[in-house]
This record gives structure tokens, C-alpha cells and sequence, in this order.
């Protein structure tokens, strides 16, 4: 699956909007949208952020497993 779906579905199970998800982990909001517009990709500290806030793997997040 490609990260910008997974982490539309990973933030639509936690019921967050883009905003709330993009304060979790300390990005604006605007930066956050572009994640999931697939427009730009998060760095390390933002994508371990992100696998932190939804409670899965980097592999998962990535897209490289359905495994959690």
C-alpha cells in the first residue's frame, strides 16, 4: 500500500483531523497535508513521529508489511 493511503486510514481509525495529527507530532499543518497528498515524504524523525502517534512499525507505515 502506498504511504499517503496508509496514513490517511491510520489517522481516519484514530478519528484526528489533519490538523490534530499534524500537532501530535509537531509539524504544520500544511506539511502534514502534503504527506498525505503524497506531495512530500516525511524525514526520520517525522516518520518515527508518525509510527510513534499511531502505534505501528516504520515497516508498516512505509508500506512494506500489513503486519503492525
Amino acid at each position: 500500500m502506498e504511504f499517503s493511503k496508509r496514513l490517511r486510514e491510520l489517522r481516519a481509525e484514530k478519528k484526528e483531523t489533519q490538523v490534530q495529527t499534524a500537532k501530535a507530532i509537531k509539524v504544520a499543518g500544511r506539511q502534514y497535508q502534503r504527506f498525505e497528498a503524497g506531495e512530500n515524504y516525511p524525514g526520520f524523525e517525522n516518520l518515527c513521529a508518525l509510527a510513534d502517534h499511531f502505534g505501528v512499525s516504520l515497516d508498516y507505515l512505509a508500506g512494506r508489511t500489513d503486519k503492525r
